[in-house]
């Protein structure tokens, strides 16, 4: 007999929070925000990334922490504003840029490290700030991760179909998964948040390894995705890397993403390239073929490519076996895999975890199908 499921009206308490997180930060007076997502670095450069919105400041009277409240900041949020063409201040330690939003309001920020960085640290904190019409400076902090100097390899990761079962990319679907569905329907798949944790720590338990989180679904959904990272224990990244679907009255479907996956692995590979790559995905779209012509590109930056068979298609099984030849012949290796107990099999085999996290993973993984059925 599974466990009970959660009190509808906390659920949906829960809900409405995540939701309505980001429209806190002005206390419902309105005008322009910063929302800054979580950056990431190396000891010479950091990048960050968010968006200004403009937003309706309507609900100023209603008390913080509340129900109405909740709601009021989640209409708020539903008639936002992206704002283009505006000039934001980004300061990490004692180095600063200047950056524009493009039309629908987000900025990217490359800011060189000058100065050594804190021996020891990994998160660190950076400024943003714009001046409004009215002379008013704005200003928001967004965390930064850096990974140790010793830190032996990155991974890269899809999220939806990999971490967890489709549905990442609708946010009713999300919400449901999140906050109504009963706990033993979980969301992730089994054992997943122990290999990643085993991935984040290491062998020796102490890596702190950087874990690059990609998407094709909306910015929209960040706080939701950063919740369900919390409930399920799966080390948060440091990032997430989303992208925005462009959708309007006058535009009603998203932009096209074919090379979005691509970029991004392309920047962050030129990020930290002093490291080697662990990448994971999944059968059902392009992952395979996106991940194997970056082990064509990068033969000796690749150590494993992990795919979570998820099709139930022998054509599209037998296609992906033709590129794991190709990714052989390239110098790296991708298994295919019916579940997550096969790539931590691999990974303990090539000494990228350690042998007590494999346990884990095991028995997890075990006691997660156990409440499956």
């Amino acid at each position: 007999m599974g466990r009970q499921g959660k009190n509808p009206f906390h659920a949906l308490r829960r809900c409405l929070a995540v939701f309505a997180r980001p429209m806190r930060g002005d206390n419902g007076r309105g005008g322009l925000v910063i929302n800054p997502y979580r950056g990431v670095g190396s000891s010479r450069e950091v990048f960050i990334m968010g968006r200004v919105f403009y937003q309706h400041g309507f609900g100023a009277s209603v008390a913080p922490g509340s129900l109405r409240r909740d709601i009021v900041d989640c209409l708020r949020r539903l008639l936002r504003q992206g704002m283009g063409g505006v000039n934001v201040g980004v300061r990490f330690n004692d180095s600063h840029t200047i950056v524009s939003t493009d039309d629908d309001g987000y900025f990217r920020a490359t800011v060189s490290v000058d100065d050594a960085l804190e021996p020891g640290r990994i998160w660190y904190e950076a400024e943003l700030r714009l001046m409004d019409d009215f002379g008013e400076m704005i200003k928001a902090t967004t965390e930064v991760y850096v990974p140790p100097p010793n830190v032996d390899f990155a991974v890269i990761s899809d999220i939806d179909d990999t971490v967890m079962h489709t549905g990442v990319a609708n946010k009713a679907f999300m919400l449901y998964r999140l906050f109504l569905e009963k706990a033993d329907r979980r969301a992730a798949f089994p054992g997943v948040a122990a290999f990643y944790q085993a991935l984040y720590r290491g062998d020796q338990g102490d890596s702190e390894r950087p874990l690059l989180y990609v998407s094709r679904a909306p910015w929209s959904i960040y706080e939701m995705l950063e919740e369900f990272f919390r409930i399920n224990r799966i080390p948060a990244g440091p990032v997430l890397f989303l992208r925005e679907w462009g959708m309007s009255l006058t535009r009603p479907f998203p932009r096209r993403s074919k090379d979005h996956k691509r970029i991004v692995i392309r920047r962050m590979l030129a990020l930290y390239d002093d490291l080697p790559f662990i990448m994971i995905g999944d059968s059902g779209q392009h992952d395979p073929e996106v991940y194997t012509t970056i082990v064509r590109e990068n033969p000796t930056r690749v150590r494993a490519v992990y795919i979570r068979a998820v099709s139930n298609d022998s054509e599209r099984d037998e296609s992906i076996k033709q590129l794991a030849k190709e990714v052989s012949e390239a110098g790296s290796t991708l298994v295919l895999a019916e579940d997550t107990a096969t790539m931590a099999r691999h990974a303990l085999s090539q000494g990228y975890i350690s042998k007590e996290a494999f346990s884990t993973i095991m028995k997890e993984e075990e006691k997660e199908l156990k409440f499956k059925f």
